[in-house]
């Protein structure tokens, strides 16, 4: 996390945390937060429950925006929600933009499974493009594009055997 200092932009938070809460919130994502936090470091996580819908809640975005680093958490059903991708595509968009720092963690999925959306990431995508209209599957691409993007950048990956996460945490990412 040191070379964070390096970054230009200026923020509320030092870290937001994008993430597939049934697959990582309790766990993981608790964990790495835990972490985070006990090393002074300021970070948004999402702990209300959002309602279903099209529309990110603007709240989210400008937490994404007030960040100076965006730590995405892959996880086998990451792609299944809307929420997730959609604020990936503002994490992308921010990178772009306000030269926003994007650390990608690939939790028991394989990173070329989400770079190519093979797996569970393929049948997400073939859920969201089932009846989609024209409106939506250019939505549908800003998300493949975001994932392709982001699974290139240089991150960590946690494998299925590795099992104790606070270990990992501190290790790899602290």
């Amino acid at each position: 996390m040191a070379s964070a200092s390096t970054s230009t932009h200026v923020g509320i938070y030092d870290v937001f945390l994008n993430f597939r809460g049934a697959d990582t919130r309790y766990h993981f994502t608790d964990h790495l937060y835990s972490e985070l936090r006990k090393n002074d470091v300021r970070t948004f996580r999402d702990d209300e429950e959002l309602e279903r819908g099209d529309v990110i809640a603007p709240g989210l975005l400008k937490a994404i925006e007030q960040s100076r680093i965006s730590i995405v958490v892959f996880s086998e059903n990451y792609a299944q929600s809307r929420w997730c991708l959609d604020e990936l595509v503002k994490i992308i968009e921010c990178r772009t933009e306000r030269e926003q720092i994007v650390l990608p963690v690939f939790y028991h999925v394989d990173p070329s499974h989400v770079r190519k959306q093979m797996g569970s990431y393929g049948e997400a995508f073939a859920d969201h493009e089932k009846d989609a209209d024209l409106k939506k599957r250019e939505k549908i691409q800003k998300w493949r594009t975001a994932l392709t993007e982001t699974s290139n950048l240089s991150g960590w990956r946690l494998l299925d055997n590795q099992e104790h996460s606070e270990e990992f945490i501190a290790d790899a990412i602290l």
